[in-house]
């Protein structure tokens, strides 16, 4: 089924980074009842509950997952929905809330770092640029708060690393939509930390404490999610990551006023630097020879990026929708960044 969305994707885009950065200093709070295993367990079944509307309306009928898909799911759940949230939250009941937030731009630099030395895609001189940028604030950050600054840094960067892993893994799920996948791995992970957490500690969570921590993850990570997934096939992928990239810094200064906690030079030079390597990463693109291998898989996508030449009468171009459809093989070049058509692994020549 085609489905054109009409949203403002740029608009959407920033609505999903301000809704993500909320999460920070809620989370910060919540944690003085919960454990860091069952906050992460409630804040992710009430990100599953916030996209299960958007996951399930319209669902169409589908081939059956092939096992690489099924493999690549099942790490996204493990590393990206349990590993990943604990490790935060860990951090953060130890560390200023606004410190946390600017370390979260090392999952852009481990999404991209993973992909060039793992998943075989290109990194070119200004993402390696990128990278060094962003590894430097990461350090002047963690040293201007001490022994528990390399602390929550280690723990964050592990979340990234943990995160890093998931983003390469889910670009490779053609299968099913991406809201789909977010359904399944925020249930799954959620229901696990959930488990882990009251067979790990008391449970002492007070009925008012568990409503808000479902509302701050259905906000925070299931329409945010959403509204994510809207702004994409409005804008693009690209811009709509441009965007979200806000996100660490909405979230510091969410921390700084909501939680009135002291805004740190050393914070500012780290923004700065974090920025700085958010933009290289940003441009860095590539170009060379390649081969797309026939696939089927279903995604937003318009039939003005030289990969979608199915035909849909009275339908621009430009517009932007989703259902499932098949590739031919094909040869060719051009300038691209690594998204869903070009994960090229071994066969990048």
């Amino acid at each position: 089924m085609i489905e054109a969305t009409a949203v403002d994707g740029l608009v959407a885009a920033l609505a999903s980074a301000l809704l993500f950065a909320l999460a920070v200093p809620a989370s910060k709070v919540l944690l003085a009842d919960a454990t860091p295993l069952q906050l992460a367990g409630l804040l992710y079944l009430g990100g599953a509950l916030g996209i299960a509307p958007r996951a399930l309306h319209g669902r169409t009928r589908r081939p059956r997952l092939d096992a690489p898909t099924r493999r690549r799911l099942a790490g996204a759940v493990v590393l990206g929905g349990v590993a990943g949230p604990a490790l935060l939250l860990f951090a953060l009941r130890s560390t200023p809330a606004g410190s946390v937030a600017l370390l979260l731009n090392l999952e852009i630099v481990a999404t991209a770092l993973l992909g060039a030395l793992v998943f075989g895609e290109t990194l070119g001189a200004r993402g390696w640029c990128g990278v060094v940028v962003a590894a430097a604030a990461g350090i002047v950050l963690s040293a201007g708060s001490g022994w528990p600054g390399y602390l929550s840094a280690v723990l964050v960067a592990a979340a990234c690393l943990c995160w890093g892993i998931d983003n390469n893994l889910t670009a490779g799920i053609g299968g099913m939509s991406p809201s789909e996948t977010t359904l399944w791995k925020t249930g799954l992970a959620g229901t696990t930390n959930l488990v882990l957490g009251i067979m790990l500690a008391p449970w002492r969570l007070q009925a008012g404490t568990v409503v808000t921590a479902l509302g701050v993850g259905a906000l925070s990570y299931g329409a945010s999610i959403a509204l994510a997934i809207r702004a994409a096939q409005a804008e693009g992928a690209i811009r709509t990551q441009s965007v979200f990239a806000s996100a660490p810094f909405i979230a510091a200064l969410l921390s700084w006023i909501g939680l009135h906690e002291p805004v740190q030079g050393v914070q500012l030079v780290a923004g700065a630097l974090f920025l700085t390597a958010i933009v290289l990463l940003a441009v860095d693109d590539h170009a060379h020879a390649h081969v797309h291998e026939a696939v089927a898989h279903v995604h937003s996508h318009r039939h003005d990026d030289g990969h979608h030449a199915h035909a849909h009468p009275g339908l621009l171009a430009t517009a932007r929708h989703t259902h499932w459809h098949e590739h031919a093989a094909t040869e060719h070049t051009h300038r691209h960044v690594a998204d869903l058509h070009h994960r090229h692994g071994s066969r990048q020549r």
